[in-house]
C-alpha cells in the first residue's frame, strides 16, 4: 500500500494534464488541466489509504482523512469554499424548518425531530425527503467536506433507549444521503442520546428542540 501511495505522489505533471476541469462543480475552484496538482493526487491517495489500511473503524477513518488532507483545501480557499456552500444551503433550505448555522469554518444543519421523525421512531417522515434531497444536492456539489451526522434526543425515557434512538436516527439520515449520492467515505455517524441538549428539558418546547439530527460539515483542508 505504501508503495502504491508513493507511486501516486510521484506521478509527473504530464499525467496530471490529462485531468480535465469540472471535477469540482464549483467553478470558482476549477483549474486548467495543466495546473492541477495536490487536489487530484489527494483524492486518489485518500482512496488508496481508505480502502487498504487494515484495522478498526476509527483507524480506517483516520487513514481516509489523512489521504484527503494531501489534496485538501488550502489557505483562504477554505473560507471561500465554506461561504459558498453555506449560501447555497440557506437558499435550498429556506422555509423548510432546517436551521443553517456557522461556527468558524464549520457549518451545522439543525433538523428538528418534529419535522424529521415521528415521535419515538427512526424512520424519516415522507414529507422530509425533499429537504434531504436538497441537502444531498449541495453536498454532492461541495465534495471537500466531511459530513458528520449526529443524532440527539430529549431526556424522556431511559438513557439507554435514547442513545439507541439517536444512533438509529443518525443512521437513517446518513443512509438516505448515501442513497442520494453522497460518498460513504465522507459520512460519519454519531449518536449522542440525551447528552447534548440545546435547551431545557423541563418544558415541551425545550424537549422539542433537543430532539434533533444535526449535520456538521467540516472542511478537508491542509
Amino acid at each position: 500500500m505504501i508503495k502504491q501511495l508513493l507511486t501516486l505522489l510521484a506521478i509527473p505533471s504530464l499525467t496530471l494534464s490529462c485531468i480535465t476541469p469540472g471535477q469540482n462543480s464549483n467553478s470558482r475552484f476549477e483549474k486548467p488541466s495543466s495546473q492541477l496538482s495536490g487536489g487530484a493526487l489527494g483524492a486518489v491517495a485518500g482512496a488508496v489509504l481508505g480502502n487498504q489500511v487494515k484495522g478498526g473503524k476509527h483507524t480506517r477513518r483516520n487513514a481516509r482523512l489523512a489521504g484527503a488532507l494531501i489534496g485538501g483545501l488550502v489557505g483562504n480557499r477554505v473560507g471561500n469554499y465554506m461561504d459558498q456552500q453555506e449560501q447555497q444551503l440557506k437558499q435550498e433550505l429556506q422555509s423548510t424548518g432546517v436551521r443553517v448555522s456557522r461556527d468558524g469554518e464549520q457549518i451545522t444543519l439543525n433538523m428538528p425531530g418534529s419535522i424529521t421523525f415521528s415521535s419515538g421512531r427512526s424512520s424519516i417522515q415522507r414529507d422530509f425527503y425533499p429537504v434531504l434531497n436538497s441537502v444531498s444536492k449541495v453536498l454532492s456539489k461541495y465534495k471537500q467536506t466531511q459530513v458528520e451526522v449526529r443524532g440527539h434526543t430529549d431526556n424522556q425515557g431511559s438513557a439507554r433507549n435514547n442513545q439507541v434512538l439517536s444512533e438509529q436516527r443518525a443512521m437513517s439520515v446518513a443512509s438516505y444521503l448515501k442513497k442520494k449520492g453522497v460518498a460513504k467515505r465522507r459520512l460519519d455517524i454519531l449518536g449522542l442520546g440525551e447528552s447534548d441538549p440545546v435547551s431545557s428539558n423541563h418544558s415541551p418546547s425545550g424537549r422539542s428542540e433537543n430532539r434533533r439530527v444535526e449535520i456538521k460539515l467540516i472542511p478537508i483542508s491542509h
